[in-house]
């Protein structure tokens, strides 16, 4: 399955961002987040898992990258891993998983129901695949795409899987600095 390149044509409509971030989750330290909570400053925000062999932990290396590489302007933006398996991704597993890679990124969570509607307010997609090898006899496929938040919480680019992190990095400096 092809997932979405959110790079360019929907970043903004003729009334402006293409979505809004929307949720209300439980980080890794049991708190309750909401995008609201973030306003005024930017969100990098990718959906995974914990048992992800690769992207996730990928992805989460190239976010802690970014931030690490911003310097000052890190202080204006707030990375987020939001889990697509709430199941096996509780705050504990999170509170273990996410801070590692920068101290900085929230881990979110919560019920399978409070991922789902999360999840429709973003454009993703996200399936639990059985898979008898996999933690708990299953992986989940899901759409690999980090995407980038304004200071309003409105959808600014998003880079799909595989891009660079010295080019996210780029972009991210050049969007900060137009707006």
């Amino acid at each position: 399955m092809l997932w979405p390149d959110l790079r360019d044509d929907r970043a903004q409509t003729a009334s402006g961002p293409a979505f809004y971030a929307d949720f209300e989750l439980t980080d890794h330290r049991g708190m309750v987040q909401q995008d609201e909570y973030f306003e005024g400053r930017w969100m990098l925000v990718f959906f995974g898992f914990i048992n992800c062999p690769d992207i996730c932990p990928t992805t989460l290396s190239e976010v802690a990258y970014v931030m690490e590489n911003l310097g000052d302007d890190a202080a204006d933006v707030q990375p987020i891993f939001i889990t697509i398996d709430p199941a096996r991704d509780t705050t504990t597993a999170l509170s273990e998983f996410v801070p590692p890679f920068d101290a900085n990124i929230i881990g979110l969570t919560g019920t399978p129901d409070q991922i789902a509607a999360t999840s429709e307010t973003f454009p993703i997609f996200f399936e639990r695949i059985e898979e008898a090898a996999a933690p708990d006899g299953y992986t989940m496929g899901h759409t690999s795409n980090l995407f980038l938040f304004d200071p309003e919480a409105g959808f600014a680019i998003s880079w799909p899987y595989g891009t660079p992190a010295d080019e996210i990095l780029a972009d991210l400096q050049n969007i900060m600095e137009v707006r």
